[in-house]
């Protein structure tokens, strides 16, 4: 069982990393003109950069759930 916890925990790190290089990405990306734009609401750009950060704050919490339950199951024995 730890083998699969250890192999999620990669998955799950891995995944943070690749959601925080997408939000870069789109930040980089985003142009002058969408930050002076005069229309109301999030651009197109920020609504990206808002998911893609979201998706790396849940890949993380993913990531400290698996450590807390390893760290419980070694605990035990």
């Amino acid at each position: 069982m730890n083998i699969l916890l250890i192999l999620l925990l990669i998955a799950a790190m891995g995944a943070t990393v690749f959601m925080l290089i997408k939000g870069i990405v789109t930040f980089l990306k985003t142009t002058e003109a969408e930050l002076n734009s005069d229309e109301s609401g999030p651009s197109a750009s920020s609504l990206k950069q808002n998911k893609a950060m979201f998706g790396r704050i849940m890949f993380q919490a993913i990531a400290v759930i698996i450590v807390a339950i390893l760290l419980i199951a070694k605990g035990g024995n």
